[in-house]
Protein backbone atom coordinates (compact mmCIF):
# COMPACT_ATOMS: atom_id res chain seq x y z
CA UNK A 1 0.00 0.00 0.00
CA UNK A 2 1.45 3.77 -0.95
CA UNK A 3 -0.21 7.12 -0.66
CA UNK A 4 -1.78 6.76 -4.49
CA UNK A 5 -3.26 3.20 -3.80
CA UNK A 6 -4.96 4.75 -0.12
CA UNK A 7 -6.02 7.66 -2.04
CA UNK A 8 -7.69 6.15 -4.64
CA UNK A 9 -9.14 3.66 -2.09
CA UNK A 10 -10.86 6.58 -0.21
CA UNK A 11 -11.77 8.04 -3.39
CA UNK A 12 -14.22 4.55 -4.02
CA UNK A 13 -15.41 3.53 -1.32
CA UNK A 14 -17.85 0.77 -1.32
CA UNK A 15 -21.08 3.10 -0.10
CA UNK A 16 -24.41 1.88 0.60
CA UNK A 17 -26.89 2.97 -1.89
CA UNK A 18 -30.26 3.36 -2.63
CA UNK A 19 -31.76 6.03 -4.54
CA UNK A 20 -30.01 9.46 -3.15
CA UNK A 21 -30.30 8.20 0.31
CA UNK A 22 -27.30 9.97 2.51
CA UNK A 23 -24.91 6.84 4.37
CA UNK A 24 -22.09 9.04 6.12
CA UNK A 25 -21.19 5.68 8.37
CA UNK A 26 -17.92 4.67 6.45
CA UNK A 27 -16.92 8.26 6.14
CA UNK A 28 -17.81 8.89 9.70
CA UNK A 29 -15.56 6.17 10.71
CA UNK A 30 -12.64 7.08 9.11
CA UNK A 31 -12.35 10.34 10.59
CA UNK A 32 -13.23 9.24 13.65
CA UNK A 33 -10.45 6.25 13.61
CA UNK A 34 -8.00 9.07 11.63
CA UNK A 35 -8.07 11.18 14.88
CA UNK A 36 -7.64 8.61 17.44
CA UNK A 37 -4.36 7.74 15.31
CA UNK A 38 -3.13 11.96 15.31
CA UNK A 39 -4.05 12.41 19.19
CA UNK A 40 -2.70 8.36 20.49
CA UNK A 41 -1.08 6.51 18.08
CA UNK A 42 -3.73 4.62 18.40
CA UNK A 43 -4.67 1.93 16.07
CA UNK A 44 -6.84 -0.40 17.23
CA UNK A 45 -9.81 0.82 18.18
CA UNK A 46 -12.36 -1.51 20.71
CA UNK A 47 -15.49 -1.32 19.43
CA UNK A 48 -17.32 -1.07 22.98
CA UNK A 49 -16.34 2.01 22.67
CA UNK A 50 -16.09 2.79 18.84
CA UNK A 51 -19.54 1.83 18.08
CA UNK A 52 -21.25 4.26 21.02
CA UNK A 53 -19.24 7.12 19.51
CA UNK A 54 -20.01 6.05 15.95
CA UNK A 55 -23.81 5.97 16.66
CA UNK A 56 -23.79 9.61 18.46
CA UNK A 57 -21.78 11.39 15.59
CA UNK A 58 -24.53 9.28 12.96
CA UNK A 59 -26.89 10.60 14.70
CA UNK A 60 -25.58 14.25 14.78
CA UNK A 61 -24.68 14.28 11.03
CA UNK A 62 -26.49 11.37 9.73
CA UNK A 63 -30.13 11.44 8.24
CA UNK A 64 -32.62 11.00 10.42
CA UNK A 65 -33.33 7.32 11.12
CA UNK A 66 -35.36 5.40 13.94
CA UNK A 67 -32.25 3.35 14.34
CA UNK A 68 -28.49 3.60 14.20
CA UNK A 69 -26.42 0.91 12.96
CA UNK A 70 -22.34 1.92 13.58
CA UNK A 71 -22.19 -2.27 13.37
CA UNK A 72 -21.89 -1.48 9.40
CA UNK A 73 -19.40 -0.04 8.92
CA UNK A 74 -17.15 -1.11 11.88
CA UNK A 75 -17.26 -4.32 9.87
CA UNK A 76 -18.22 -3.66 5.99
CA UNK A 77 -15.00 -0.73 5.75
CA UNK A 78 -12.97 -4.33 5.59
CA UNK A 79 -13.83 -4.90 1.76
CA UNK A 80 -12.41 -1.74 1.03
CA UNK A 81 -8.90 -2.85 1.88
CA UNK A 82 -7.92 -0.20 4.32
CA UNK A 83 -9.79 -1.74 7.67
CA UNK A 84 -9.09 -5.29 9.84
CA UNK A 85 -10.38 -6.48 12.95
CA UNK A 86 -8.97 -7.97 16.06
CA UNK A 87 -10.78 -11.83 14.33
CA UNK A 88 -10.97 -13.37 11.37
CA UNK A 89 -13.42 -11.19 9.21
CA UNK A 90 -15.08 -14.95 7.61
CA UNK A 91 -16.16 -15.49 11.43
CA UNK A 92 -18.96 -12.98 11.06
CA UNK A 93 -21.63 -13.46 9.23
CA UNK A 94 -21.81 -10.62 7.18
CA UNK A 95 -26.02 -11.09 6.58
CA UNK A 96 -26.38 -10.63 10.01
CA UNK A 97 -24.39 -8.44 11.64
CA UNK A 98 -24.98 -7.47 15.17
CA UNK A 99 -24.20 -4.93 17.56
CA UNK A 100 -24.85 -7.38 20.12
CA UNK A 101 -22.51 -9.73 19.05
CA UNK A 102 -19.67 -7.38 18.41
CA UNK A 103 -19.60 -6.01 21.94
CA UNK A 104 -19.92 -9.34 23.45
CA UNK A 105 -16.86 -10.43 21.75
CA UNK A 106 -14.85 -7.66 22.74
CA UNK A 107 -13.89 -7.13 18.73
CA UNK A 108 -11.80 -4.54 17.72
CA UNK A 109 -10.27 -3.27 14.44
CA UNK A 110 -8.43 -0.22 12.87
CA UNK A 111 -6.81 0.70 9.75
CA UNK A 112 -4.92 -1.87 8.59
CA UNK A 113 -1.10 -2.20 9.45
CA UNK A 114 -0.01 -0.97 5.82
CA UNK A 115 -2.39 1.79 5.91
CA UNK A 116 -1.44 2.56 10.12
CA UNK A 117 2.10 2.47 9.29
CA UNK A 118 1.68 4.43 6.04
CA UNK A 119 -0.30 7.49 7.76
CA UNK A 120 1.89 7.16 10.93
CA UNK A 121 4.89 8.21 9.44
CA UNK A 122 3.28 10.73 7.53
CA UNK A 123 1.26 12.98 9.58
CA UNK A 124 0.26 15.51 6.62
CA UNK A 125 -0.98 12.20 5.09
CA UNK A 126 -3.95 11.74 7.64
CA UNK A 127 -4.88 15.66 7.17
CA UNK A 128 -4.89 15.27 3.56
CA UNK A 129 -7.47 12.05 4.17
CA UNK A 130 -9.18 13.91 6.56
CA UNK A 131 -10.31 16.93 4.06
CA UNK A 132 -10.75 14.74 1.15
CA UNK A 133 -13.01 12.86 3.13
CA UNK A 134 -15.17 15.81 4.39
CA UNK A 135 -15.11 17.37 0.75
CA UNK A 136 -16.39 14.57 -0.85
CA UNK A 137 -19.29 13.84 1.82
CA UNK A 138 -20.46 16.81 3.73
CA UNK A 139 -20.97 20.29 3.06
CA UNK A 140 -17.91 22.92 3.90
CA UNK A 141 -20.29 24.34 6.70
CA UNK A 142 -20.35 21.58 9.04
CA UNK A 143 -16.75 20.67 8.41
CA UNK A 144 -15.49 22.57 11.86
CA UNK A 145 -18.44 20.80 13.85
CA UNK A 146 -17.38 17.47 12.72
CA UNK A 147 -13.90 17.98 13.22
CA UNK A 148 -14.43 19.19 16.86
CA UNK A 149 -16.86 16.49 17.36
CA UNK A 150 -13.96 13.19 16.35
CA UNK A 151 -11.04 15.45 17.57
CA UNK A 152 -9.42 16.30 14.72
CA UNK A 153 -6.94 19.39 13.98
CA UNK A 154 -6.59 20.10 10.51
CA UNK A 155 -3.78 23.12 10.85
CA UNK A 156 -1.99 22.80 7.38
CA UNK A 157 -1.72 24.16 4.03
CA UNK A 158 -3.43 21.29 1.63
CA UNK A 159 -5.41 23.00 -0.98
CA UNK A 160 -9.11 21.75 -1.41
CA UNK A 161 -10.16 21.48 -4.85
CA UNK A 162 -13.53 21.98 -5.50
CA UNK A 163 -15.50 20.97 -8.72
CA UNK A 164 -18.23 22.87 -8.87
CA UNK A 165 -19.78 25.92 -10.81
CA UNK A 166 -17.69 28.86 -9.90
CA UNK A 167 -20.48 31.30 -10.77
CA UNK A 168 -23.15 29.35 -8.30
CA UNK A 169 -22.62 31.63 -5.48
CA UNK A 170 -23.06 34.66 -7.92
CA UNK A 171 -26.54 33.38 -9.36
CA UNK A 172 -28.19 32.66 -5.81
CA UNK A 173 -26.73 36.44 -4.05
CA UNK A 174 -28.55 37.80 -7.25
CA UNK A 175 -31.67 35.90 -7.02
CA UNK A 176 -32.19 36.80 -3.62
CA UNK A 177 -31.07 40.34 -3.74
CA UNK A 178 -27.60 39.81 -1.62
CA UNK A 179 -29.86 39.21 1.25
CA UNK A 180 -30.73 35.91 3.85
CA UNK A 181 -33.47 34.24 2.99
CA UNK A 182 -34.48 34.38 6.26
CA UNK A 183 -33.57 36.64 8.15
CA UNK A 184 -33.06 39.29 5.38
CA UNK A 185 -29.75 40.17 6.75
CA UNK A 186 -27.57 42.02 4.13
CA UNK A 187 -24.94 43.63 6.10
CA UNK A 188 -21.69 45.18 3.82
CA UNK A 189 -18.41 46.58 4.99
CA UNK A 190 -17.82 49.48 2.59
CA UNK A 191 -18.21 47.33 -0.69
CA UNK A 192 -17.67 43.90 0.17
CA UNK A 193 -20.72 41.58 1.53
CA UNK A 194 -20.33 40.26 4.88
CA UNK A 195 -21.36 36.33 5.93
CA UNK A 196 -23.75 35.97 3.22
CA UNK A 197 -23.68 32.55 1.02
CA UNK A 198 -25.19 30.31 -1.16
CA UNK A 199 -26.13 27.09 0.48
CA UNK A 200 -27.25 24.36 -1.73
CA UNK A 201 -30.67 22.35 -0.33
CA UNK A 202 -29.66 19.35 -1.60
CA UNK A 203 -26.07 18.83 -1.01
CA UNK A 204 -23.24 19.25 -4.06
CA UNK A 205 -21.74 15.99 -2.16
CA UNK A 206 -24.86 13.94 -2.74
CA UNK A 207 -25.29 14.77 -6.21
CA UNK A 208 -27.14 18.66 -5.53
CA UNK A 209 -27.18 20.28 -9.14
CA UNK A 210 -25.04 24.01 -9.13
CA UNK A 211 -28.29 25.29 -10.36
CA UNK A 212 -30.93 28.45 -8.84
CA UNK A 213 -33.54 25.80 -7.81
CA UNK A 214 -31.38 23.93 -5.78
CA UNK A 215 -30.01 27.31 -4.04
CA UNK A 216 -30.74 29.73 -1.53
CA UNK A 217 -29.16 32.64 -0.44
CA UNK A 218 -28.70 32.24 3.87
CA UNK A 219 -26.54 34.41 6.49
CA UNK A 220 -23.58 32.34 7.76
CA UNK A 221 -25.26 31.11 11.13
CA UNK A 222 -28.90 29.89 8.93
CA UNK A 223 -26.24 28.30 6.62
CA UNK A 224 -25.00 25.86 9.28
CA UNK A 225 -28.47 25.56 10.84
CA UNK A 226 -30.02 24.42 7.93
CA UNK A 227 -27.22 22.37 6.71
CA UNK A 228 -26.89 20.45 10.17
CA UNK A 229 -30.78 20.08 10.33
CA UNK A 230 -31.92 22.35 12.66
CA UNK A 231 -34.90 23.80 10.25
CA UNK A 232 -35.96 23.01 6.63
CA UNK A 233 -38.43 24.69 4.18
CA UNK A 234 -41.48 22.82 3.50
CA UNK A 235 -42.96 22.51 0.34
CA UNK A 236 -45.15 25.58 0.57
CA UNK A 237 -41.47 27.31 1.41
CA UNK A 238 -42.56 27.85 5.03
CA UNK A 239 -39.19 27.85 7.75
CA UNK A 240 -39.87 24.64 9.89
CA UNK A 241 -37.88 24.42 13.33
CA UNK A 242 -36.59 20.89 14.35
CA UNK A 243 -38.45 19.88 17.29
CA UNK A 244 -34.54 18.23 19.04
CA UNK A 245 -33.46 22.24 18.64
CA UNK A 246 -33.24 23.78 21.69
CA UNK A 247 -31.13 26.50 23.97
CA UNK A 248 -31.72 29.60 26.73
CA UNK A 249 -29.48 31.83 24.18
CA UNK A 250 -30.32 32.02 19.98
CA UNK A 251 -33.24 29.78 19.88
CA UNK A 252 -35.53 32.37 19.56
CA UNK A 253 -33.63 34.63 17.87
CA UNK A 254 -32.36 32.81 15.03
CA UNK A 255 -34.49 29.90 14.72
CA UNK A 256 -38.34 30.23 16.73
CA UNK A 257 -39.05 33.71 15.43
CA UNK A 258 -39.18 32.72 12.00
CA UNK A 259 -40.88 29.43 12.69
CA UNK A 260 -43.70 28.61 9.67
CA UNK A 261 -42.51 32.03 8.36
CA UNK A 262 -42.55 31.97 3.95
CA UNK A 263 -39.03 32.65 3.50
CA UNK A 264 -38.28 35.27 0.74
CA UNK A 265 -38.74 34.07 -2.48
CA UNK A 266 -36.21 35.14 -5.18
CA UNK A 267 -36.87 37.95 -7.75
CA UNK A 268 -37.85 35.21 -10.67
CA UNK A 269 -40.39 32.85 -9.88
CA UNK A 270 -38.38 30.20 -12.38
CA UNK A 271 -35.91 30.47 -9.40
CA UNK A 272 -37.57 29.14 -6.66
CA UNK A 273 -36.55 26.34 -4.75
CA UNK A 274 -37.92 22.98 -6.24
CA UNK A 275 -39.79 20.23 -4.44
CA UNK A 276 -37.70 17.48 -4.94
CA UNK A 277 -34.51 19.13 -3.78
CA UNK A 278 -36.48 20.73 -0.76
CA UNK A 279 -37.63 17.15 0.00
CA UNK A 280 -33.99 15.68 -0.18
CA UNK A 281 -33.72 17.92 2.35
CA UNK A 282 -36.46 16.97 5.03
CA UNK A 283 -35.69 13.40 3.98
CA UNK A 284 -31.98 13.49 4.67
CA UNK A 285 -30.75 16.29 6.77
CA UNK A 286 -33.55 17.90 8.41
CA UNK A 287 -33.95 16.58 12.35
CA UNK A 288 -37.46 16.50 12.57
Amino acid sequence: MNERKLIDAINHLNIWKQGDQRAPHKPLLILYALAKLQNRDQQWLNYNVAGEDLRKLLIDFGPLRKSQYPEQPFVRLTSDHIWQLSIPSESIDRNNIKDKWLKNNQVAGGFSDEVYRLLKNDPNLIIKIAQMVLDTHFPESIHDEILDAVGLDLSYTYKKVKKRDPEFREKILIAYGYSCAVCGFNVRLGHKLIGIEAAHIKWHQAGGPDIETNGIALCAMHHKLFDLGAFTITGEHKLLTSQHAHGSHGLEEWLLRYDQNVIAKPREGIYLPQGQYLDWHVREVFKG
